[in-house]
């Protein structure tokens, strides 16, 4: 057993302090009665190593576990080099000499650092005298890998960048009902548009200008191009990708079309396939970039014969955007798509002679309809409303709603809630 692993297990249990935390509100199974394996994914710089945090503090200070009942690695520690052939065996082993005992949770980051992982974890998991947490790069744990690897024994969790309640906890700002009637209810406003044009990652929040804080950003979506698509999939149509990814920042929340993108690309002298940038598109999902929307049809079929809308799935990359003055009611929009997306809800849109921003489904059966527009007034009145009429009436849905910037007050049939009070009401 190498001196790395002792000193490595030796700084967790003595030496190590908890950073400041933000509580995440991330659902999670009750982790002391933990079965399956549990693992975090998302995007990078999201907060999965916080949320970690969170946990095992909550472990020691709400249930009363031992901190040397608990071994936190990061897989990611330069040190990690210096161990043997079986880095989790020496790690387990200085744990054990050092503690006196084995640990009972195992909290496992970056774990796809850790040659062959999957077979680590299972074999972990088979003893049945851990429960074990892992989270890692989306650039190497997806989901449909993790069901493939981890042969159905693990449960999933998404830590996505700050809702707005987490980031009014990062800006210590707490909501009070008296506060919405007050001076203070500006503050709240003021708080609500840095989120929807900032968005909620942690680090690019903690910038103190907003040119540091669109530099962070930069540096994310070039780990996304590089690390988490071009190198993950071994990509040859570099220019395809940076197109793709471009128009997405620029059009988000528009429609898009596949055929249209396609031959844009072939004026530009860049070819390419259509096949070719759905598979794009596609790895753009899977590596939390991009969330796709289809248009509602009852076949799957009719789905996926239509256009997609295509929403970033954080705000903030926005301001990479040519030009970031953009159609605030879009920027409005997406962020309602982040947070259904958040809520674990299915939904598409919907189109006819008028438009509806969002359907949600549950199982095949359409149950809701949401319009998402900056304000109501006399020019757009008729087109919001009409859109919104025509999908309850088409898909048979009895429950509508209007989302917008700060309106309050009902149009026609239909209530109208503010966005930053429909974020909150979780």
């Amino acid at each position: 057993m190498s001196e790395a692993a002792k000193a490595i297990v030796g700084e967790w249990i003595e030496q190590f302090r908890f950073p400041e935390l933000v509580d995440r509100d991330a659902e999670h199974p009750e982790v002391s009665h933990l079965s399956e394996i549990l693992a975090v994914v998302g995007p990078r710089r999201s907060g999965k190593t916080f949320f970690f945090f969170q946990i095992i503090r909550n472990l020691i200070e709400k249930c009363g576990v031992a901190r040397d009942r608990i071994l936190f690695v990061d897989f990611e520690d330069y040190r990690m080099s210096y161990l043997g052939k079986d880095p989790a065996g020496e790690l387990l082993t200085a744990f054990e000499q050092l503690a006196g005992h084995a640990p009972e949770y195992l909290f496992l980051d970056e774990v796809q650092q850790l040659p062959d992982w999957s077979r680590v974890v299972r074999t972990l998991h088979n003893r049945r005298a851990f429960k074990i947490l892992i989270s890692g790069s989306n650039s190497k744990l997806l989901s449909r890998e993790l069901s493939t690897e981890l042969r159905g024994r693990c449960v999933e969790v998404a830590m996505l960048p700050f809702s707005f309640p987490e980031f009014l906890r990062f800006k210590k700002i707490q909501v009070t009902p008296a506060m919405l009637h007050t001076e203070s209810r500006g503050r709240l406003l003021a708080a609500f548009e840095e989120y929807l044009t900032g968005g909620g990652f942690p680090g690019a929040l903690a910038c103190q200008s907003a040119l540091e804080r669109r530099r962070i950003l930069h540096g994310y979506y070039q780990t996304t191009y590089y690390k988490d698509i071009l190198e993950r999939y071994d990509i040859r149509a570099k220019e395809t990708l940076s197109a793709l990814m471009r128009h997405v920042v620029d059009q988000a929340g528009e429609l898009f079309s596949i055929s249209a993108f396609t031959k844009t690309l072939k004026q530009r002298g860049i070819e390419s396939s259509k096949r070719t940038v759905a598979n794009y598109l596609s790895h753009l999902q899977e590596a939390f970039f991009v969330i796709a929307t289809e248009k509602f049809a009852y076949s799957q079929r009719q789905r996926t014969a239509n256009l997609v809308k295509c929403y970033l799935l954080d705000t903030g990359f926005k301001q990479l955007a040519v030009n970031f003055s953009a159609n605030r009611g879009k920027l409005l929009e997406n962020l309602v798509a982040i947070e259904l997306r958040r809520r674990g809800k299915e939904f598409f849109y919907f189109r006819n002679k008028g438009e509806c921003d969002f359907v949600l489904v549950e199982g095949n059966r359409p149950v809701s309809a949401i319009q998402v527009c900056w304000e109501i007034h006399e020019q757009n009145r008729k087109r919001e409303i009409g859109g919104l009429r025509e999908a309850l009436a088409e898909l048979d849905i009895a429950d509508g709603r209007i989302l917008s910037f700060d309106g309050k007050e009902s149009v026609d049939e239909f209530s109208q809630t503010p966005v930053w009070q429909w974020l909150l009401d979780t």
